[in-house]
């Protein structure tokens, strides 16, 4: 039986997830495997929105260092439109990261999305 080095493992897939400096402009990424989001990095703040009807998700979220951005306004598209979250983003080469939590961090979820 062949063991797993479980820090080598850790290790993967901790690079997966590296912030690294969004590039300028808007790249696509696929949400839930078929939706696409157009995330714009506009002058040190970041929008996520979704292709086919416009929803915003990042709301203009502040880079605090290369790959991260946060802020207090995001939204889910699965819920009413009056909730806001504390967002984060991680943005990588191949995946974003983005994480919404209520209740000072009490509650949280997260998605991964895919570059398209």
């Amino acid at each position: 039986m062949k063991r797993i080095n479980t820090w080598a493992a850790l290790a993967a897939a901790a690079v997966t997830f590296v912030a690294l400096p969004a590039a300028a402009g808007t790249t696509e990424w696929l949400r839930e495997g078929t939706q696409v989001i157009k995330v714009t990095d506009d002058g040190g703040r970041l929008f996520c929105t979704r292709a086919s009807d416009g929803f915003e998700m990042c709301h203009g979220m502040v880079q605090e260092s290369p790959g991260t951005w946060k802020g207090p306004k995001m939204k889910h598209p699965d819920m009413p439109g009056f909730m806001t979250f504390a967002g984060t983003v991680l943005i990588g080469r191949e995946r974003l990261k983005i994480e919404g939590c209520v209740l000072g961090g009490a509650i949280c979820d997260a998605e991964i999305w895919t570059r398209q």
